[in-house]
Parts: structure tokens; C-alpha cells; sequence
């Protein structure tokens, strides 16, 4: 089984919510594995589901990095981007 370390964002808490709600009706044989807030590991072969529930739930699937913490430092020099 070949993993993806990934984070789902939602358009706000609402719609976090709804995702895995969602996914949990839908694949209740499926668990995402939480490591952080919004990093998950999954199967790769979840990947189209994952991206399909989650276009209907207003979120997005992103690759998640390897080292958290760098995202973070990083994000302290560019200018916050509006979700829109």
C-alpha cells in the first residue's frame, strides 16, 4: 500500500466538518489517519475520492510537507493570500 501525506482545508469550519462527515458516510471502511490539525496519510488509491468529496465540500486537497514547522516559517515572509 503506497501512502500520501496530505492536508484538506476547508472553505471554513463548517465545511471542514462537512468533508468528513461526508467521507465517513460514504467510505466508513476508509479512516483517515490524523497527524496534525489538517495533515492526514491516506492510501493513494483514495486520492480521486478524496478530491471528488472534497470539490463538494468546498475544500482542498494539498500535498502536506514533510517538516510542517518549515511551512509555517516560511509563510512569516509572504503576504497572506484572500481565499476568494
Amino acid at each position: 500500500m503506497r501512502t500520501s501525506r496530505i492536508e484538506i482545508r476547508g472553505k471554513d469550519e463548517f465545511w471542514s466538518r462537512a468533508f468528513h462527515v461526508e467521507w465517513g458516510h460514504q467510505f466508513p471502511e476508509r479512516t483517515l489517519k490524523a497527524l496534525h490539525d489538517e495533515t492526514y496519510i491516506v492510501d493513494a488509491e483514495w486520492m480521486t475520492d478524496i478530491e471528488r468529496i472534497a470539490s463538494e465540500c468546498f475544500c482542498r486537497v494539498m500535498q502536506a510537507p514533510d517538516i510542517p514547522e518549515r511551512r509555517s516559517w516560511l509563510r512569516q515572509f509572504a503576504r497572506p493570500l484572500r481565499n476568494k
